[in-house]
């Protein structure tokens, strides 16, 4: 569940659906993992994106989708690897899909900086403000 991301929605002046908003919160939460792991290099730690799995069993997938969803002990598994073992430590700026349980291509979004670099601005310019 990823969509190309609308500036103006991250702005808050396009009011989208909250599908909309979730998929594009997704893609642009990669945006930004991809940039930050490029621009630490092997100066910090390893930033990884990872989709933990679709449709887990979270309150979100309940009544969005009307579904009770997998076992949201998958998710946290996933994330629990990727912080705690070596598979991930040299994976900085990858993206890993635990739908296939491997690492992926992200959206092509993700890659291209004329999109990503925009989005990225926009998310830093907002943990600036909220962290003043």
């Amino acid at each position: 569940a990823q969509s190309p991301v609308d500036p103006e929605a991250l702005f808050g002046r396009v009011k989208l659906s909250d599908g909309a908003a979730y998929a594009q919160s997704k893609l642009a939460l990669t945006m930004w993992s991809c940039n930050m792991a490029l621009s630490l290099k092997d100066e910090g730690p390893a930033i990884i994106a990872v989709n933990p799995r679709s449709m887990l069993g979270s309150k979100m997938v309940k009544e969005a989708y009307g579904v009770v969803g997998g076992d949201l002990r998958i998710g946290a598994e996933i994330l629990t690897r990727a912080a705690l073992t070596d598979e991930f430590a040299a994976a900085s700026g990858q993206y890993f899909d635990n739908d296939i349980g491997q690492f992926a291509s992200p959206h092509p979004d993700a890659l291209n900086p004329q999109k990503s670099e925009p989005i990225v601005s926009v998310i830093e310019a907002a943990l600036t403000e909220i962290t003043r």
